[in-house]
């Protein structure tokens, strides 16, 4: 039996998300576009909130993905201690451009070792209990990154351009209103329809040059892959990142195909990012997600001149 699609509800109006998008969840202004970064919630911003429940599903549909409903909003964006929403603001097209939620890991963890962790990648990872201990007190989980179809560089290549750098712009504010952070974490998505063999050789180089050595966090629904793993390994032998990535780039391309950005950006992000392996997501239309942790204090820091260091100046 075919799984039923429901019809993306209308949008908002914009006057109940203007009304909602007040000076005391201002961010910052984005260093490209003129655009604005806010923090709202379900609970002090619920129009918000639905409008952008509806350009996720609208977004993650389009790509191979999304919940089939007619607005993506689950109980984490709606619990008690719920997921914060960032979101980038055109204030000259009156539009949410992208966005992606976050938790503060110390505010749901306790010291129970048996605790259900209430967070979306406790669904997909199990968590070494060094993990626990040493990383989630002092880490943001980071989830359902978005970028709306109309901003996409494909469809608006001057706007689309700055999408993901304006969010980035989003997360330095997070460095500074979460003054004991140290860690972000979450999933990368990749969609089922990516060429098999190019996200074979993707997860291969993540693996190789981003492991998780200490087993800090494995996946609960393993990805099944049948690959050449000799055939990977000779392409990349005696390659550091940067010559393995020309590698990784030209064959993906020869299969029809991008390195996803997400994936790009990250792995340019910090030379001691750790890969968890990748899961399957069931309930998000079989996408699948490869769980990653950075260490903020690595990150190159050109990265931290470009997106850190100016809300630091102010």
């Amino acid at each position: 039996m075919a799984e039923k699609i429901e019809k993306i509800i209308d949008p908002v109006d914009r006057e109940l998300i203007k009304q909602e998008l007040t000076k005391e969840r201002f961010g910052r202004t984005t260093r490209k576009g003129g655009n604005e970064i806010y923090i709202i919630n379900a609970h002090n911003s619920p129009n918000t909130m639905r409008e952008i429940g509806r350009l996720r599903e609208l977004s993650f549909r389009s790509a191979g993905g999304g919940t089939k409903k007619a607005i993506d909003i689950d109980q984490y964006d709606t619990s008690e201690l719920c997921y914060q929403q960032l979101i980038v603001w055109s204030p000259e097209d009156e539009e949410i451009i992208g966005g992606l939620r976050f938790i503060n890991c110390a505010k749901i963890i306790s010291d129970d070792k048996d605790q259900f962790i209430p967070m979306s990648t406790s669904h997909y990872f199990k968590f070494s209990e060094q993990f626990k201990k040493e990383f989630l007190p002092y880490a943001i989980e980071l989830g359902r990154s978005w970028v709306q179809p109309m901003y996409q560089p494909s469809v608006n290549p001057r706007k689309g351009l700055f999408a993901l750098d304006n969010l980035w712009d989003g997360l330095a504010v997070l460095t500074v209103v979460y003054p004991n952070l140290k860690y972000f974490f979450g999933k990368v998505t990749m969609y089922p329809d990516y060429h098999e063999e190019s996200r074979d050789f993707l997860l291969f180089f993540l693996q190789k040059y981003f492991p998780d050595k200490d087993g800090l966090a494995t996946s609960m629904y393993p990805l099944n892959q049948s690959y050449d793993a000799e055939k990977f390994k000779a392409l990349l032998a005696n390659k550091d990142f940067k010559e393995g990535f020309k590698v990784l780039t030209h064959f993906v391309r020869e299969n029809g195909e991008n390195v996803p950005p997400l994936m790009n950006i990250y792995m340019h992000l910090s030379p001691t990012m750790r890969s968890f392996g990748t899961a399957v997501n069931p309930d998000f239309g079989g996408v699948e997600e490869t769980g990653i942790v950075v260490t903020i204090a690595d990150i190159y820091e050109d990265k931290k001149e470009r997106h850190i260091l100016p809300i630091l100046n102010k």
